[in-house]
């Protein structure tokens, strides 16, 4: 089983400042490096923890635009990562034979530039809804493949989750590996995999059943009515 890349850790001989940003979220105070599974990575935690920051300076450091794309994708409509991926080093294995950055907030400008430019591998995105647009993507990578998904069940039905379970599965069988950030209970019920629960206590290594994703949504499926009252929501009919 390939490993791409192993570990993302800080350069101690670049300089950083702890007062600017990403640097100043809880996160990263501390941030001396992090490893990773060789065949599937979850990034989870609250919104504004950090996670998406952790994978877009993973992504740019790999050599991905920061807007997503495959590694050979070469554009930028606007810029607005951090210079966190500065401050990192990849520690990398093999190299792979495929890759593909797919992230939600900036799909859309990603189709229209891969339409323009390699629009016979992929066809044409914007022919699909959102959703079926990730999902037609996915299926269309290949083996021995490096690829990092940001909040990919934002466009995705729980059955389009249940879809993107099983490529994930057929991916990791073709000896790739898949670094994700989400927030989905369903994603992070993958298995085999490493899930980092990025927090105001830092980053620490948690299991399925202890993330906050995982027991909140069961606690909320299970005492409906008691966040209902909580929330001020009516009540369910009968």
């Amino acid at each position: 089983m390939p490993r791409f890349i192993t570990r993302a850790q800080l350069v101690r001989e670049i300089p950083v400042d702890r007062m600017r940003f990403p640097f100043t979220l809880p996160v990263f105070r501390d941030f001396e490096g992090i490893d990773f599974h060789p065949r599937v990575t979850f990034f989870v935690g609250e919104n504004g923890s950090g996670k998406s920051t952790m994978l877009e300076a993973v992504a740019v450091a790999a050599g991905f635009s920061a807007e997503g794309g495959a590694k050979t994708h070469t554009f930028k409509t606007h810029d607005t990562h951090s210079d966190f991926y500065d401050s990192i080093h990849l520690v990398r294995g093999d190299f792979p034979a495929d890759t593909f950055f797919l992230r939600a907030e900036s799909f859309y400008n990603v189709a229209t530039y891969v339409k323009q430019n390699f629009g016979t591998r992929y066809g044409d995105l914007h022919y699909y809804s959102h959703g079926q647009s990730f999902l037609e993507t996915i299926m269309r990578f290949g083996a021995n493949g490096l690829y990092l998904f940001d909040e990919p069940e934002s466009a995705l039905s729980q059955q389009g989750q249940f879809t993107l379970l099983a490529r994930m599965k057929e991916l990791v069988d073709l000896d790739s590996q898949l670094i994700i950030a989400t927030h989905s209970p369903i994603l992070l019920g993958y298995g085999d995999a490493l899930i980092y629960e990025f927090s105001d206590e830092g980053i620490r290594e948690v299991k399925y059943r202890e993330t906050q994703a995982y027991l909140l949504t069961r606690d909320f499926i299970a005492n409906r009515d008691r966040y209902g009252r909580l929330l001020g929501l009516d009540p369910l009919p009968d």
